[in-house]
């Protein structure tokens, strides 16, 4: 596997320290430092490999760690933060991504036999292991930035033989969910996707529930075992993440910030924002407006 990382090393080294498109739908690239704010965001449904260093992502408190020996598959939008390691002085982090489309994942399960749900089986995200396979089809798929011509007819090809390989891995069962409209999984992310759009808007798990189509009870099981979290604890973050990008790209107060976001309380915006990020609203972004601010 080493000769193809190698080749897939080489093929993005042109990709910059920020989201980079590669000219193919649903693939993007990154490489180098990245600010530790710039890795807190609502991450969504995608396939994310390492080419070259390290990634952490920390969601719900919990930490995920992954590497070229591994790859993250997360199937449903999740607020998280994380932090990048590069592989030595001049071995820059790498990362590629796949968009997870639940519609394409639903016609390639056509033509695959019917698998059974396995007991144990939730959540949705995880760190799976790297196969020759899986790697040998985002191979080919990145190749076709050196031949555009090819994209348009091979691009599809490859994107659904890479599903093909993940739905194969010990995680694939959590693509198949996203296929499915009446999964738990799929009903669960109605409620995310009402969620971030509503975040500042007081959280009624009653509302939610009935959106889903499960009882109160039911939707409160279903949402802890998909996202780890409860859902006033899912918006919570959602909130913070936003209140950190408000802070550092505008001029307002913390408090102002605080209300915008829906808190109702500046004080006790401040103590869980604290808790989260490790340091106060206006400290936390002063430092990172003076860790990006241009050398004079």
């Amino acid at each position: 596997m080493q000769t193809m990382l190698e080749e897939m090393r080489r093929l993005t080294a042109h990709a910059e320290n920020r989201p980079t498109e590669t000219g193919i739908p649903g693939i993007l690239m990154v490489k180098g430092e990245i600010p530790e704010h710039k890795l807190g965001a609502v991450y969504e449904p995608m396939v994310n490999l390492i080419l070259d260093g390290s990634k952490t992502l920390t969601i719900a408190g919990q930490d995920y760690y992954y590497d070229p020996a591994s790859y993250f598959v997360i199937s449903i939008d999740v607020p998280a933060t994380g932090m990048v390691q590069q592989a030595g002085p001049d071995r820059p982090y790498i990362g590629v991504s796949l968009s997870l489309d639940p519609a394409r994942v639903a016609a390639l399960l056509l033509d695959l036999p019917p698998q059974s749900y396995q007991e144990g089986q939730s959540g949705g995200y995880s760190v799976c292991r790297m196969t020759p396979e899986l790697l040998g089809a985002w191979l080919r798929m990145l190749q076709l930035m050196e031949r555009p011509q090819d994209i348009p007819a091979l691009a599809p090809a490859y994107e659904r033989e890479i599903l093909y390989r993940v739905l194969q891995g010990p995680q694939g069962w959590m693509l198949r969910d996203i296929a499915a409209p009446n999964s738990a999984l799929s009903r669960i992310r109605l409620a995310i996707r009402w969620v971030r759009e509503h975040y500042a808007e007081a959280v009624e798990v009653e509302k939610l529930a009935a959106l889903t189509s499960m009882s109160v009870s039911a939707f409160h099981r279903h949402f802890k075992a998909v996202t780890a979290m409860s859902p006033i604890q899912f918006q919570k973050r959602i909130r913070l993440l936003q209140a950190r990008q408000l802070l550092i790209s505008q001029s307002g107060n913390a408090s102002s910030v605080a209300y915008s976001v829906g808190y109702e309380s500046a004080s006790q915006f401040t103590r869980e924002y604290a808790r989260f990020f490790g340091q106060p609203p206006a400290r936390d972004a002063s430092l990172i407006r003076e860790s990006i601010r241009p050398a004079a």
